[in-house]
């Protein structure tokens, strides 16, 4: 009995969490459509898709690794990022106030205090959770900084 009561519950908490996230999986009264997957900005190598700028399914987006592929510093690098991130999440109907999750890659660890100021303060008065590493030989594209991120609609 205790193990019946202990699935209930756990598929209760399953079905809130998923309806929370937007993935349309709790139980409702009427048939909702199954949800499909948007592309934005798809990159394609030799005529086939490689990858897209953002994805949304349901109420979650996400966007791509962006990085800065011009000469400059951390400062520069990482304010082309930011806008990079902004144009791809408006696309997507959300905006940087909605981003939930970003990580952010470093060429150099040294970097890490200028990037943050040039981030702080992006993401409005509730930022979003954030992963900072510095990347083993470097981000693709010889770009000092690179950032992707979760958001919601």
């Amino acid at each position: 009995m205790e193990n019946v009561q202990r699935r209930s519950i756990l598929k209760r908490l399953f079905a809130s969490v998923a309806g929370i996230a937007g993935l349309g999986l709790t139980n409702s009264a009427k048939a909702s459509a199954p949800l499909e997957k948007e592309v934005f900005n798809v990159t394609n190598y030799q005529d086939v898709p490689l990858f897209s700028g953002s994805t949304k399914m349901g109420n979650l987006v996400f966007v791509a690794g962006k990085g800065a592929h011009f000469e400059g510093d951390i400062k520069a690098h990482t304010e082309h990022v930011l806008k990079e991130l902004d144009s791809e999440l408006k696309k997507a109907g959300s905006s940087m106030q909605k981003v939930l999750k970003v990580n952010v890659y470093l060429a150099d660890l040294n970097d890490y205090k200028a990037m943050n100021e040039v981030f702080r303060g992006r993401f409005g008065s509730k930022p979003p959770v954030r992963t900072t590493v510095a990347t083993y030989g470097g981000v693709p594209g010889d770009s000092l900084v690179e950032m992707d991120c979760i958001a919601y609609v």
